[in-house]
């Protein structure tokens, strides 16, 4: 769900002079999917490591190798796609005004673009979100651990924010690639400015934890978090887009919505999911739609960028040759490629296929080489 709220955030411009402005300002809000990754990520490993969390280097080798094994094989694959897809076609988005592509495709596997203005959507420019993901994995352990000995998370939360704006005050001046550039860029594209969505997805896990899966009142938070989600969404829609941005997002009022409003309907709904019966959980747990969830962390990497792009060149060369056929032919009928709205949908379908194929023959199977593996530490002898 979330990676197709992302896909239709990025592509609704497809939809100008189809659907009404106030419309197609909706869908531009859709990244709200990057926040429900956060949120998510923030839940699931509080859920899994909180009470087991140890501060030793092999717990943390351990817990490192995990993290590895989900995240890095297929980023550092499809990132390296788009560096060979540069050095074919050239294609000035993949390295923005970085001088090496060599060095820009170390900054991107390193994960370090991130902290970079001007080069934050390069390569695969939704991979800055993972940038944020690796921060959060390496500071969870240190967040526990504070949280259990002092119990202090909402200080956690202003410390790391607080960090976030010094580092702007003392860089965002400095000429080096926007490092640290200026505060909407720190509070939206790094962890620091969205660190309280994780902190959220943990408190959402203490709980589950502490109250379990039964509930005895019938508040219907699945369906209250859902509403609440998409309240949020309008309320950004219909903000002012600051000059140089793009999304009511960047709007003051948008970053406080979506980074501290927005975070605590989405556990809502994730609480409901989780305690509630309902229509929508049983939708979720369908094999099939389990098998998109899987493979959705692909879908996230590719429905934007290199990928994309050689589709769309395709459809507009198989629009060309129908177009040719058609004069041969001596006829005035409609090519299948002649709509971009169609070509779209072509596109979201030809990419989900991608997704399933790459995680069931590449990525799960790495994963599970990996976690196997003696990589950073030996695997348990039997």
């Amino acid at each position: 769900m979330a990676a197709y709220l992302v896909f239709i955030s990025h592509y609704a411009y497809i939809f100008d002079g189809r659907f009404p402005h106030f419309l197609r300002r909706f869908f531009l809000e859709f990244h709200i999917g990057v926040t429900i990754f956060f949120v998510l990520s923030g839940f699931l490993i509080a859920f899994r490591y909180f009470d087991s969390f140890k501060l030793t280097s092999d717990w943390f080798k351990q817990y490192l190798k995990n993290r590895v094994a989900r995240i890095y094989p297929m980023y550092f694959l499809l990132t390296a796609g788009a560096f060979i897809y540069y050095f074919f076609t050239r294609d000035p988005g993949i390295v923005g005004n970085f001088p090496s592509a060599v060095g820009l495709f170390f900054m991107h596997i390193t994960f370090v673009r991130g902290f970079f203005y001007n080069l934050n959507f390069t390569g695969i420019a939704q991979g800055w979100s993972l940038t944020v993901e690796e921060c959060f994995y390496f500071s969870a352990p240190i967040i526990f651990f504070i949280a259990k000995k002092y119990n202090k998370f909402y200080l956690q939360i202003l410390a790391i924010t607080g960090f976030g704006v010094l580092m702007v005050l003392i860089f965002r001046n400095v000429n080096w690639y926007g490092f640290f550039g200026n505060f909407t860029f720190m509070m939206l594209y790094t962890y620091f400015g969205r660190c309280f969505e994780f902190f959220v997805g943990i408190q959402l896990a203490l709980l589950v934890r502490k109250k379990g899966l039964e509930r005895t009142n019938k508040i219907p938070y699945t369906y209250i978090g859902f509403v609440l989600i998409f309240v949020c969404v309008a309320i950004m829609s219909r903000l002012n887009i600051p000059m140089g941005w793009s999304a009511g997002l960047h709007n003051p009022f948008g970053v406080f919505t979506n980074n501290y409003l927005l975070p605590v309907c989405i556990a809502m709904f994730f609480y409901g999911l989780i305690t509630e019966t309902s229509r929508l959980k049983k939708i979720l747990a369908n094999p099939f739609v389990e098998l998109l969830g899987k493979s959705s962390y692909i879908f996230y990497l590719i429905h934007l960028g290199y990928m994309y792009a050689m589709l769309r060149f395709s459809f507009n060369a198989l629009n060309d040759w129908f177009f040719s056929l058609y004069d041969k032919w001596d006829v005035d009928w409609v090519s299948p490629f002649q709509y971009d709205s169609l070509n779209l949908l072509y596109a979201f379908i030809i990419l989900n296929a991608i997704s399933i194929f790459l995680f069931k023959f590449i990525e799960e199977p790495l994963n599970h080489y990996i976690r196997k593996s003696n990589f950073l530490i030996d695997k348990p002898t039997t």
